[in-house]
């Protein structure tokens, strides 16, 4: 009789039913996701199991579990200090990525800000790491590369592939699966860096509490998820904005208001240097500034400050004017 693959189990655990399926622990997720980064899984497995998960829904302690796997096995250098961890996985397809604008605005000010994202698994989108070589930027591929850009300019993107190759290549089934899987969540809620603030974004509201749950499990002292715009941590300011936090490990929940009472249409056919010009002051795109303005406020609110929503928008807009223009300018 053949021997019984010892990956089996979590599929079985996932697998049984509607009366004997249930969640995993967070010790069983990290047994398990450690034997998929080590390549000790067969491609049916994997399948079965990102599949299950997704019906199921992950829970957020197999979310804490995967992760601790993942830093396990992937660790990035100590000495690398960031002010701010900022996940940016969705891409944007109606609207340019304004939050990329809120990111170089901030981190032309002095805040030291790493993005990690991946690109190309769902068709038709604008990938921030597509956008960085507008702004003289390039996609790190190592931490020693991450180091010298934040000591450069204070900010640095790193794809998935180089944070966690086996992850990256996980969300580049998403054309092979159909679904997109829980590694999308996943490496949302790396921090790799272990930055005391982060930042991530949601499409479909139920992820909210189940991000927040995780990055409390995880121990994160600051973090903000957002039901931003196109699933990107970015605050819509032509609507309600759905926040969920967690402060010194405890949860909140609450909205940001509009900040216009009428909605914007949204654009149709994307020019992707359009962002480029309003970053050194060229072109006046009226949604594309208030998005930046608000989303540095509720920023500046997970950093720390205080004050109410007009506070926080009158410090954004003043941040926002003194930008230091040249740092992210070509020619």
């Amino acid at each position: 009789m053949k021997q019984e693959h010892p990956f089996a189990q979590y599929v079985r655990i996932l697998g049984k039913g509607k009366t004997g399926t249930r969640s995993l622990t967070r010790e069983e997720a990290a047994a398990a996701m450690g034997m998929i980064l080590d390549g000790q899984v067969e491609p049916e497995q994997l399948g079965a199991f990102l599949m299950l998960l997704r019906v199921k829904e992950e829970a957020p302690e197999e979310l804490a579990g995967f992760a601790d796997a993942t830093r396990e096995r992937y660790a990035a250098p100590d000495q690398i200090q960031v002010d701010l961890d900022w996940s940016s996985y969705a891409g944007k397809k109606r609207r340019h990525p304004w939050f990329l604008l809120a990111v170089l605005c901030l981190a032309s000010h002095g805040y030291r800000i790493f993005m990690h994202g991946a690109k190309g698994h769902t068709p038709e989108r604008i990938y921030t790491e597509d956008m960085l070589a507008q702004f003289g930027l390039t996609a790190c591929e190592s931490w020693s590369d991450v180091e010298s850009e934040l000591s450069r300019v204070n900010f640095a993107f790193m794809s998935i592939n180089h944070v966690c190759p086996p992850l990256g290549e996980i969300i580049q089934l998403r054309s092979v699966l159909g679904l997109r899987s829980p590694v999308h969540t996943l490496s949302r809620m790396l921090n790799p860096l272990h930055a005391k603030c982060s930042i991530d974004g949601v499409f479909h509201p139920p992820y909210g509490p189940m991000h927040q749950l995780t990055a409390q499990l995880l121990g994160f002292e600051r973090n903000l998820t957002i039901k931003g715009d196109g699933g990107e941590a970015e605050a819509k300011p032509d609507g309600e904005n759905t926040l969920q936090w967690v402060i010194d490990g405890e949860l909140e929940e609450n909205e940001w208001p509009r900040i216009v009472p009428r909605r914007f249409v949204k654009e149709g056919e994307l020019d992707s240097e359009e962002i480029s010009r309003v970053w050194r002051g060229e072109s006046e795109h009226e949604y594309g500034l208030l998005a930046v303005k608000s989303t540095i406020a509720l920023v500046l609110k997970l950093l720390g400050e205080t004050g109410d929503q007009e506070a926080l928008l009158s410090r954004a807009d003043r941040l926002w004017t003194a930008r230091d223009v040249e740092k992210f300018s070509i020619g």
